[in-house]
């Protein structure tokens, strides 16, 4: 086995650079990302290449992805010296459109007096990319033997990862391991994610003049409204399945009955299960007027994950790595959120997510991060590192 990094030093060396490692934080907040902007992605993409380069030097590969009407997935590869390959992985979207910086406000001290700082993205997920820059980094200065890493930086993760699976794929299945930067729940990694399903409902009614002959017409409105309803009650919570209609308009004029009607679901699951028995549930709902088309588009996005029989071992290691470094008891959790290790787990490949910030508020005004827990998060995943220059074996 190979010589990893002494946790002592390492702790050290992250506390001492702390407040770099948060400025770098920041420069990445002040430069907005928001999903939908693409020359804001663009060259946010660019600043967060340039950083990498700035701690690590010019990787040994480097692939830029085009995203077409998403943001573009950039690849950095560095070599290692041993035999082991890491993929770190995360997104550098949010979900807050350009412009909200400027009307963000810092919230108070918590109770304890212990500080936050916050901006939009830096929960969600920021912080976490500047963390696994920097564990590389301090990895790299402890002298150990350390695997080759390949950042993936994905600028499409908030709305879907459209563009971007395809590149996580196959870059998961290259690599040894997979730790996806996300943001950790109140420290500790995550193991199980809901899979999501965003589902657009199509209603197709018949037009008609409200006031001359209602008796024509045929409301889309009426019917996806019963639709949504009936939609509601498929949900089983005490199994892990919620629906939410978030999106719902129609019609043309008020004194129109309406021909036309589309609403928007948000559906989450925690098995392939309760996946099938939602898409056959809803198929089977039926609306009181037959005159009226309901057309569903089954829009899956992720699957569920679940902590696989080859993730648990990498799970063993990070609880060492942890008990090393003086933190006692890393936990682990299910969580209602997806991310980009779905894809990963599907694959029955090893992958920790929510190795990243501590702190609270993910696409909430107000999100902020602990910056006390940025050295421990930074060792964690540069101890890590440390322990996988060779393959993880079970």
């Amino acid at each position: 086995m190979t010589a990893s990094p002494a946790p002592a030093a390492l702790t050290a060396r992250a506390q001492e650079v702390s407040s770099q490692i948060v400025e770098d934080i920041l420069t990445l907040v002040r430069h907005e990302t928001g999903s939908y902007d693409l020359p804001g992605l663009a060259s946010g993409l660019d600043l967060l290449r340039e950083l990498t380069v700035r701690r690590l030097g010019v990787p040994d590969h480097e692939e830029r992805h085009p995203g077409g009407e998403c943001g573009d997935t950039l690849t950095l590869t560095y070599g290692g010296t041993g035999a082991g390959h890491v993929a770190l992985v995360g997104h550098y979207d949010t979900v807050w459109p350009t412009g909200t910086l400027a009307g963000w406000e810092q919230p108070a001290a918590a109770e304890d007096g212990r500080e936050k700082v916050s901006g939009p993205g830096i929960f969600d997920m920021k912080t976490g990319l500047a963390q696994g820059i920097w564990a590389l980094k301090l990895a790299r200065e402890s002298g150990a033997a350390l695997p080759t890493v390949t950042f993936l930086f994905n600028g499409d993760e908030e709305i879907g990862s459209l563009s971007s699976r395809p590149v996580i794929e196959a870059v998961a299945q290259k690599v040894d391991v997979t730790l996806v930067l996300e943001p950790s729940a109140h420290g500790a990694v995550k193991t199980a994610r809901k899979g999501t399903g965003i589902f657009h409902v199509t209603a197709t009614g018949v037009e008609s003049h409200a006031g001359l002959a209602p008796q024509d017409g045929a409301s889309a409105i009426t019917a996806l409204s019963e639709f949504v309803v009936a939609a509601a009650k498929v949900a089983a919570p005490d199994k892990g399945t919620t629906i939410n209609t978030g999106l719902f308009k129609g019609g043309s004029a008020i004194n129109v009955v309406a021909g036309q009607a589309t609403a928007g679901v948000d559906i989450r699951v925690s098995s392939a299960a309760e996946q099938a028995r939602v898409d056959e549930e809803l198929d089977a709902i039926e609306v009181s007027d037959p005159r009226v088309r309901i057309d569903i588009d089954h829009a899956w996005n992720r699957p569920p994950m679940t902590l696989n029989a080859a993730s648990a071992p990498l799970l063993h290691l990070a609880r060492e790595v942890a008990r090393e470094q003086g933190r006692d008891g890393l936990r682990d959790t299910a969580v209602g959120g997806a991310s980009d290790a779905n894809f990963v787990a599907a694959l029955g490949l090893p992958v920790l997510c929510g190795m990243g910030a501590v702190g609270d508020g993910a696409h909430a005004q107000g999100e902020f991060i602990y910056p006390d827990t940025v050295p421990a998060q930074t060792a964690l995943v540069a101890g890590l590192l440390g322990r996988l220059a060779e393959p993880l074996r079970g």
